[in-house]
């Protein structure tokens, strides 16, 4: 069961051919566990969720389910199909995976609170066991949870909707319900929403910062006083000034090139953007080589 703590949206690495390449891709996930991260999320935005097939991620969830990391492996689904969401997450159900990060079906403008209410309602009375993170991305998915439609979607679900990923950042210090799980979607604001009581982070940039935010999250876990929050925040920052996705496949396939692999229309960095961004973190004294050995 996903708890408090620091947790990546995880890469998705494909082979030449676009196919998901599973073995790579759970590799790279145990790799940043190992390097402190509390779990590892398949399938969020940063995995080309809603650019990989669905038979792909069965085959990835099939895998997963009998890997010594499993309790640290949690699934997104990235599905604009209603039913192909049903589909994975019985699916998933198969292998005693119960908690998700759910986004609400993206492309379409005008998102209501009306048709969201009633689309997490569906998923949950077919899978009335099912635990769920939402997934607050307004960029994404053209829909924005506010403070009151979160806590109603928390007394009539109190089961079901454990938490929140919020990536549109105005949840994390409004929003207070008891034993809900909050996770700003940057480790930028870490420190500052663990000091309002949220849980930790879901960071697609977790992959590279691991030991950094761990320390920050240990740190005030032990009240200790903070050394290496600012370096956080600025290596994040760094990357920030990218997209995100492009950003982390062209920095880790300076040492893996599978992650030279990315699903049209995603590209990597230009490489006068890929120049910055390494010449950005070097100033930083941020130890690429090690980052990237791991």
């Amino acid at each position: 069961m996903i708890n408090k703590g620091i947790y990546s949206a995880t890469c998705s690495i494909l082979n030449e051919d676009y196919s998901l390449n599973v073995e790579a891709t759970i590799n790279h996930a145990v790799s940043s566990i190992n390097n402190g991260l509390h779990g590892a999320i398949f399938f969020g935005s940063t995995g080309q969720s809603q650019l990989i097939d669905l038979n792909s991620k069965k085959k990835l969830i099939s895998k997963i389910a009998s890997h010594k990391f499993k309790k640290y492996f949690f699934l997104g689904t990235g599905c604009n199909s209603l039913n192909e969401t049903l589909d994975l997450i019985k699916y998933a159900f198969e292998y005693e995976f119960r908690d998700f990060l759910i986004m609400p079906p993206a492309y379409y403008k005008g998102n209501t609170e009306k048709g969201v209410y009633h689309y997490y309602e569906h998923i949950i009375r077919k899978v009335p066991k099912i635990r769920i993170i939402l997934y607050n991305f307004e960029k994404l998915s053209s829909f924005l949870f506010t403070p009151i439609f979160v806590k109603k979607l928390v007394d009539d679900f109190p089961k079901n909707i454990i938490g929140v990923k919020d990536s549109s950042y105005n949840l994390y210090e409004n929003l207070k319900i008891k034993n809900f799980l909050i996770f700003p979607g940057s480790e930028a604001k870490l420190l500052k929403s663990l000091e309002l009581g949220c849980a930790g982070t879901i960071s697609a940039i977790t992959q590279v910062t691991h030991s950094l935010a761990r320390k920050v999250f240990d740190d005030f876990e032990k009240k200790i006083t903070q050394t290496q929050n600012d370096k956080l925040i600025a290596v994040r920052e760094t990357f920030d000034q990218f997209n995100l996705i492009s950003a982390l496949h062209s920095y880790f396939s300076m040492k893996k090139t599978g992650f030279k692999n990315l699903l049209p229309p995603l590209v990597l960095l230009k490489s006068q953007e890929s120049k910055k961004l390494l010449k950005d973190l070097n100033d930083l004294k941020f130890e690429i080589d090690k980052n990237l050995a791991a």
